[in-house]
């Protein structure tokens, strides 16, 4: 019973809470509901009375669950079996063809096998954990079992009374918030325990860092001391050595700057040289720009006057072809209406004539089929004797059966 409850929830799981209002039914559909919900109350009662507490006690007990066994157990061999012969068939057709539907269809039945195994697989390790000889799963069995059956009297109560089910819909969503709140509870807990481990092994790891970084500067301090000591002795070695490779030094640089105090004078006044021919090479090139300018000035007006005119020019061309497009776009409007026209008239002479062939084709018909009804009846009036073709009577005859008839009366007299 407790599966039916989950089954409700899926169910529901998309609904909203504020849209869960039901509308009132009918008469008659409150009648047949309560009339179904009424069996189902009584079956769930009756199977009430008749469950045991439990297997356990039952000489056989072990008897039906290695019988549920067996078969959970020959289910799973029977689909791992499938599953193998799709993947056997799979890796034939790819050797074989190349065709993607054919492909498709088996990717598609290699999918569906492997659906179905894995979800006999959840059912059979689920079967597994549960132990149907203890009195707990039927306990649980027996506590849905009376949640629903009370569940069920209510709506039918209701449905008799108010022609209403909001009972059932407030059921089924107290249930669906309990499990909800349980499930984050628990994802809660997880959780909890989650980042409970997670920060217990960060402080193992933090305080092994620690002890060890606290290690190695005890390391560092005492290699520090003797680096020091070592460093004190050597500094003394190397003062008096970097005093006498100062003044050696100071000495070089004197010499140094001499001869490079001698070099900059003589490229001070190589510079000065090249001044005055820099200077001299400006004024030549400033006034070959400047003539330069100058022609190019005259070319300027020259480009600029031949700019203009043919500006002009292209702009008369400009309004010629503008009125020459107007007027064809004009002509263009009188042949595309004129074209319109004829199109008309010649549908219009189309369709009088298609309504023409049709009114012959019918009085074609009409007159077969009256020739072939007149065809009939001649048929049957000749066959059936009817007006003309009927038999003739005989007048003579029947005038001397008269006769004779009449002289026998009077022998009699």
């Amino acid at each position: 019973m407790g599966v039916g409850r989950d089954h409700q929830d899926n169910s529901l799981k998309c609904v909203p809470h504020n849209q869960m209002s039901v509308s009132p039914l009918t008469g008659v559909d409150a009648i047949h509901l309560a009339t179904v919900l009424e069996d189902c109350v009584d079956q769930l009662s009756t199977l009430g009375h008749i469950m045991p507490a439990s297997f356990e006690f039952r000489p056989d007990a072990l008897e039906v669950v290695r019988g549920e066994l067996s078969q959970l157990v020959d289910s799973q061999m029977q689909l791992e079996t499938k599953y193998q012969s799709v993947l056997i068939k799979k890796i034939e057709m790819l050797g074989l063809t190349k065709n993607p539907v054919h492909l498709l269809d088996v990717e598609k039945d290699v999918l569906n096998a492997g659906r179905d195994l894995k979800n006999s697989t959840h059912v059979f390790g689920r079967t597994l954990k549960q132990n149907p000889l203890t009195a707990d799963n039927l306990l649980k069995i027996q506590k849905d079992r009376t949640y629903v059956e009370n569940i069920m009297t209510g709506t039918m109560t209701e449905l008799v009374q108010k022609c209403n089910f909001q009972t059932l819909v407030d059921a089924v969503l107290a249930e669906k918030e309990r499990k909800a709140s349980l499930q984050s509870t628990i994802q809660k807990e997880q959780e909890g325990r989650k980042k409970l481990g997670i920060l217990t092994d960060e402080l193992v790891v933090v305080r092994q860092e620690k002890e060890t970084a606290v290690q190695q500067r005890k390391e560092m301090i005492s290699h520090l001391k003797d680096q020091l000591q070592e460093m004190k002795a050597k500094t003394n070695m190397e003062g008096k050595y970097i005093k006498k490779c100062a003044d050696v030094s100071v000495a070089q640089s004197q010499k140094k700057v001499f001869l490079t105090e001698k070099e900059m004078k003589e490229k001070i006044e190589g510079l000065h040289n090249k001044t005055d021919e820099e200077n001299r090479a400006h004024k030549e090139i400033v006034k070959f720009l400047q003539e330069h300018q100058a022609d190019l000035e005259k070319k300027l007006d020259f480009w600029m006057e031949k700019y203009e005119v043919d500006k002009e020019a292209k702009q008369k061309e400009l309004d010629t072809l503008k009125q020459t497009k107007a007027k064809d776009l004009e002509k263009l409007q009188e042949l595309t209406k004129l074209y319109k026209e004829y199109e008309q008239i010649v549908v219009e002479d189309r369709i009088e004539k298609e309504k023409a062939r049709r009114k012959t084709e019918q009085e074609a018909i009409e007159l077969k089929s009256a020739i072939k009804m007149q065809a009939w009846w001649r048929g049957v009036m000749v066959r059936k004797g009817f007006g003309p073709f009927g038999k003739k009577k005989k007048k003579g005859k029947k005038g001397k059966k008269g006769k004779k008839g009449g002289k026998k009366g009077k022998k009699k007299k």
